[in-house]
């Protein structure tokens, strides 16, 4: 075993002068956000076009400069005088910056710039009521909404419909499920008199009732969910402008009929605002497309570039611009990893990063062009780093220097605002550039220190077939290598997620900690199929789901039957979502080795899973039986041993009801006994302060069957 980084969390030591509690369940669950969270430089953010930055403290907006000078401070009742509120605002709002003066926010549904400079406010834009999905574009002081399936815009004292939609088409939200990078489903140009939107036909997809047991008699709430293999969505773009009050539609398909074996994502639009660039790929995932309309009249321009991937390809980020150039930036891991390629407008190859390791999103471009900021994992894929890349050589230079999980924003002549923590350091802002540290602007305290919270390590673990993979063990205050303790294993290990992080507690929920404090190991592994780790890390999965990465969790549950402080015969499991298909998975397929598990939200077959996840990892089930049928965890029922409860939301819209009690009547067809526990009201998580009881409810199972 190699140990990457050991902190202790708790400085529980003989002669401590400030003796140390422990945390509550309540603390632990809600606390970590908010009472124990590190102070921060709340709101933290370069002035747009300078080398000033904002932040907020104490209910007052300072103003600092690279040189250390603070040029200003704006107080709440400051920028309550400048909005006129008759009111005023009860705290400090989050404000978004449109130039190096003006900003935006957010007070009682009404929308406000304000010109700190002028002292004035520039536009109050009300939200409508019953609006959902508001975009507002500051400049204008216009209002794109969203009611029912159709989509508006508030200009000033106007109301402008965008679309008289039938019922099952929606337009101006998120599509797709929020897969491929899709958030939103408007997209202002930079002069706020055009409108980008995203359009779905839902006319095909079925109805999945959920149950609202509130009313009396309960009643039934129908929404479109699309299984695998089965009829999906239509999408389309379409564009709006201001002046002439009409909707064009790209031409996706170049005449093509509309259909349901596309996804389109990825929109954004040029600089200039000619243009529309969109990616489309075929419902296999194989084969994108990146295209350029003409946004006044929706025509096809050109493709850009097409990609082809015998897995499947995901594509998360819109092109971006590169400035004082026509070349454009495009994300790919066709080569291995995450990389960038560059472009000319016209298609032609320019050019390309040669990370050997996981590039992630943008953080922006120097003044002339010729330098592009980039998040990147680094080699120790546990941490994540802020990299330039010089374009005419496209050569990369770390700019953050320090071990562990850096969030960076970066101004036009380079300068950095890095935000970062690691296990030993809780957060810290750093001033920097070309990698040298200018100031330190904050660094927080530890909140935790007159706790008990263990300790927490990072280590390395080999699968079974040599392959690096990363654990985090926390270990109870006082741990002894001569006595042994039991230990609850926490599950993801699915897509798009890392769990084991060179950060503060190293990535994990707080409550972990309270748990090993009642005197138990709480270990986690990241498997193949998470995240950061590169094409062949993650694409091994296809086809297969539910199959490496029990394999990877097994090595890991074999290091730790190696090591002589494990109570063999007392592992637990828990997860939720893929993780609640992990811990059932283990449990059942590979029976006797843990003792007890608590799997919530699970899949159970992915046969009832939504289309724009499933089919990605596991074709359709028409191409892969096999694969879906072996997936299937039903089948396996028969084979626990042990204790296993499961938890489900009532409301869960994500992983329906049904793939629970399908499950439970094929235990009970079994004579097979689990426990199970529903939270009416609940979606796909138990979130609020419902949360303790749902962890009081898993950690008391864990605590009573080890």
């Amino acid at each position: 075993m190699k140990k990457l980084f050991i902190a202790c969390m708790a400085l529980s030591m003989a002669g401590a002068a400030e003796a140390q509690q422990s945390l509550t369940l309540e603390e632990a669950v809600l606390g970590q956000s908010r009472k124990f969270a590190p102070e921060r430089m709340n709101q933290l953010a370069w002035l747009p076009e300078t080398d000033s930055y904002v932040f907020v403290r104490y209910d007052t907006l300072r103003i600092g400069t690279i040189k250390g000078k603070e040029l200003k401070s704006i107080s709440r009742t400051e920028l309550d005088a400048m909005a006129d509120l008759k009111d005023g605002l009860k705290v400090f709002p989050s404000l978004s910056w449109v130039t190096g003066t003006r900003c935006t926010f957010l007070h009682e549904s009404v929308y406000y710039v304000t010109d700190l400079k002028e002292r004035r406010t520039i536009h109050r834009t009300p939200i409508p009521e019953g609006a959902e999905n508001p975009d507002f574009h500051a400049a204008s002081g216009r209002l794109a909404y969203t009611r029912g399936g159709d989509l508006f815009i508030q200009d000033g004292s106007r109301q402008l419909r965008v679309t008289t939609n039938p019922e099952g088409v929606v337009s101006g939200q998120s599509i797709a499920r929020n897969e491929y990078g899709i958030s939103s489903g408007t997209f202002w140009n930079a002069a706020g008199d055009a409108l980008a939107f995203y359009e779905k036909d839902e006319r095909n997809v079925s109805f999945y009732p959920l149950t609202d047991y509130t009313q009396v008699p309960a009643a039934v709430r129908q929404i479109r969910y699309p299984m695998s293999g089965s009829s999906s969505e239509i999408p389309a773009a379409g564009v709006y402008r201001i002046s002439d009050g009409r909707v064009v539609y790209l031409d996706l398909f170049r005449g093509a009929p509309a259909h349901d074996q596309y996804y389109v994502t990825n929109l954004t639009w040029s600089p200039d605002g000619k243009s529309i660039y969109l990616v489309w790929l075929n419902r296999s995932t194989t084969r994108l497309w990146l295209q350029q309309f003409d946004a006044a009249t929706g025509g096809y321009v050109r493709t850009v570039l097409t990609e082809d991937d015998d897995r499947w390809l995901e594509p998360q980020q819109p092109v971006a611009f590169v400035p004082g150039s026509n070349l454009l930036a495009w994300r790919t891991w066709k080569d291995g990893f995450h990389n960038y390629y560059f472009y000319t407008a016209e298609g032609k190859f320019a050019g390309r990063t040669n990370a050997s390791f996981e590039l992630g999103s943008i953080l922006g471009f120097s003044n002339n062009g010729k330098t592009m900021y980039v998040e990147g994992h680094g080699p120790n894929p546990t941490e994540l780093h802020a990299y330039a890349v010089s374009i005419p050589e496209m050569t990369l230079t770390r700019l953050t220097l320090s071990a562990g999980t850096h969030s960076v924003q970066v101004s036009e002549s380079g300068y950095l605002l890095d935000s970062w923590s690691s296990l030993t350091t809780p957060h810290r802002v750093e001033l920097s550039r070309a990698g040298k540290t200018v100031r330190i602007l904050h660094d927080a305290e530890d909140k935790l220190r007159s706790y008990l919270t263990g300790t927490t390590e990072i280590v390395t673990i080999m699968s079974a077939d040599s392959i690096p993979l990363y654990g985090r063990i926390i270990k109870p205050t006082g741990f002894s290598p001569q006595k042994t303790y039991p230990v609850l294993v926490y599950v993801y290990n699915g897509p798009h997620v890392q769990l084991v992080t060179n950060s503060w507690l190293g990535g994990a929920s707080l409550w972990m900690n309270y748990f090993a404090e009642m005197g138990y190991i709480v270990f986690t592994i990241d498997g193949r199929g998470s995240a950061h780790r590169g094409k062949a890390f993650e694409q091994v999965i296809h086809r297969q789901l539910g199959t490496p990465e029990i394999d990877d969790q097994i090595a890991g549950v074999q290091w730790l039957l190696a090591q002589p402080w494990v109570d063999r015969g007392r592992i637990g499991i828990h997860g939720w979502s893929y993780g609640g298909y992990m811990t059932t998975g283990l449990m059942l397929r590979k029976p006797g080795l843990f003792k007890v598990g608590v799997a919530g939200g699970p899949v159970m077959d992915w046969n009832l899973y939504e289309v724009m996840y499933t089919e990605r990892y596991m074709d359709t089930p028409t191409e892969n039986p096999e694969g879906y049928a072996a997936a299937s965890l039903a089948q396996y029922a028969g084979n626990l041993q042990g204790k296993l409860m499961l938890v489900h939301g009532t409301d869960d819209d994500v992983v329906v009801m049904q793939h629970t009690m399908n499950f439970l009547k094929e235990c009970v067809s079994k004579q097979v006994q689990v426990d199970f526990f529903a939270y009416p009201g609940h979606a796909h998580n138990v979130r609020g302060k419902d949360r303790v009881h749902l962890m009081k409810k898993v950690l008391d199972y864990l605590m009573m069957n080890l």
